[in-house]
């Protein structure tokens, strides 16, 4: 326990330092970043080709870029093939084979659900203008939507999607992140109380960090500096201190890791931990998901560009190189550590350079991807076989590990590489229309207020769903369930019947 109270006062000290360390603003002139070459050629444009005003959604005979269009549809179906069945298959392999079935279960289930209440509320809460910290009601069900007319921004100005196609693309983001929360409580969570506690932490911990860090007025709001001014108000809390996040390296890694590291904790370990073998059943399986996985994150980060233009194709760039060079750290010290390079281990390696690159992938050069996601190769390998072992807690799969840490490290190499010194992208200003003066402190303490923020929210909200599950329903499964496998004790169905 003393291990454990240790850990958890790390880990509370880190966020801290966040928000111990921004004593002001850092200026946040539209706070997201665009290619160097996009730049020059906004500023290039002349005066008779200025952006057009906001269309609203009762404007008639408005055309959304096929092409855009039909990336992020593509990017839509890239992000769902990495749910399902990407990481169930990822997650259920390092599972025994008697929880094989139950995990895959857990990753179906909960992409369903969460779709469902991302329709009816979620995407309402999380990307439309309320406080800093929640949306509004207004799009409930989609209600008032027109498919013809209704649009969202995308990072250029005058440029935009179909609503219901940044909805989509969304949604799948939502259900994955409450995904990987499995992988810390896989074998032990009783299925009942995890679907609530999906339900809950989905609404109370995912949707205000989601709406904190990615929701603002869009480009076409920043005109002039007033006009800038009243737009940053509008936006998300963390949005408001200038933080980075490009496609979720904390709204969906960090969160769902310190989850995570909460269920592990307040579940206990699997009966048997520590004194009972546990490897995985099928490498292969978890191998073939990491394949789907990477497969899908391109769609994942380059789709998060939300146009099909450069700033998709460096996201591209960085998702394959960024992700190879994780691998490769991994691999190496392993094999330096252990005598021998295990398959589990490059799988491992690769989806920790999937996570540290997603918050960096449109913002940093082939320099910051290297640097960045060979640190996460190296912290990650530690984080999963020392630290763990050090504190005592059973992430079951790693999710803390890999995902937390990652991300982490990801938000931090962030805020270091997308300074244009080290060939990153800078921070575009959007009423200047061209990259702005870089600041690099004030870009690292905005990124520690991200990080800081995530931590303590969703970890918070974590411990209070699991505290009244605990002392309502239960959340735990028997020792007896967990010795004949949730496979049959909850689904009544084997994985595999020889």
């Amino acid at each position: 326990m003393k291990k454990i109270c240790a850990f958890l006062a790390v880990m509370l000290s880190l966020a801290f330092a966040g928000v111990t360390l921004a004593q002001d603003k850092p200026p946040a002139p539209g706070a997201e970043a665009k290619p160097a070459a996009e730049a020059k050629k906004e500023e290039a444009k002349p005066a008779a080709q200025a952006a057009p005003a906001v269309p609203k959604c009762g404007d008639k005979g408005f055309d959304c870029n096929k092409g855009d269009v039909a990336w992020m549809m593509t990017s839509t179906a890239f992000v769902l093939l990495m749910t399902v069945p990407g990481l169930a298959l990822f997650y259920a392999g390092m599972a025994r084979t008697k929880n094989a079935l139950s995990t895959v279960m857990q990753s179906f289930s909960i992409f369903c659900v969460i779709a469902v209440l991302w329709v009816i509320y979620g995407y309402s809460v999380a990307f439309t203008a309320g406080s800093p910290f929640w949306g509004s009601w207004d799009k409930v069900f989609m209600l008032g939507e027109d498919p013809a007319t209704a649009v969202a921004a995308t990072f250029s100005k005058g440029q935009y999607l179909p609503d219901f196609v940044y909805c989509m693309f969304q949604l799948t983001f939502a259900a994955i992140t409450v995904a990987l929360i499995c992988g810390g409580f896989a074998e032990r969570f009783k299925f009942s109380a995890m679907i609530l506690f999906a339900i809950l932490w989905f609404t109370f911990a995912y949707l205000p960090v989601a709406h904190m860090v990615w929701y603002w007025d869009g480009p076409d709001a920043y005109t002039t500096a007033k006009a800038a001014e009243e737009a940053n108000a509008h936006a998300g809390f963390i949005f408001q201190k200038g933080a980075l996040d490009f496609a979720g390296g904390t709204v969906v890694h960090v969160n769902s890791g310190i989850a995570a590291l909460v269920c592990a904790l307040m579940l206990g370990k699997r009966t048997g931990y520590g004194k009972v073998a546990m490897p995985p059943h099928s490498v292969m399986m978890t191998a073939i998901g990491t394949g789907m996985l990477w497969m899908g994150w391109f769609g994942f980060n380059a789709g998060s560009a939300l146009e099909a233009n450069g700033g998709a194709g460096i996201a591209f760039f960085n998702t394959l190189f960024g992700t190879a060079t994780a691998g490769v750290a991994w691999a190496m010290v392993e094999w330096l550590i252990k005598g021998k390079p295990s398959l589990l281990g490059v799988c491992s390696g690769i989806v920790a350079g999937l996570v540290a690159i997603t918050p960096a992938a449109g913002y940093v050069g082939p320099v910051g991807a290297f640097i960045t996601c060979a640190i996460a190769g190296v912290f990650c390998f530690f984080a999963v076989t020392k630290v763990k072992a050090w504190f005592g807690y059973d992430d079951s799969l790693d999710t803390f590990g890999v995902h937390c840490i990652g991300g982490i490290i990801g938000s931090l190499g962030t805020g270091i590489f997308v300074n244009p010194k080290f060939g990153g992208t800078g921070v575009y200003d959007y009423v200047a229309n061209k990259v702005g003066d870089f600041d690099a402190m004030a870009q690292i303490v905005s990124q520690f207020w991200d990080i800081g923020i995530t931590l303590l929210w969703s970890g918070g909200v974590a411990f209070v769903i699991l505290l009244i599950l605990k002392f309502t329903i239960g959340i735990r499964a028997s020792d007896e369930a967990q010795e004949e496998g949730l496979d049959l004790a909850d689904h009544g169905e084997k994985a595999y019947n020889y």
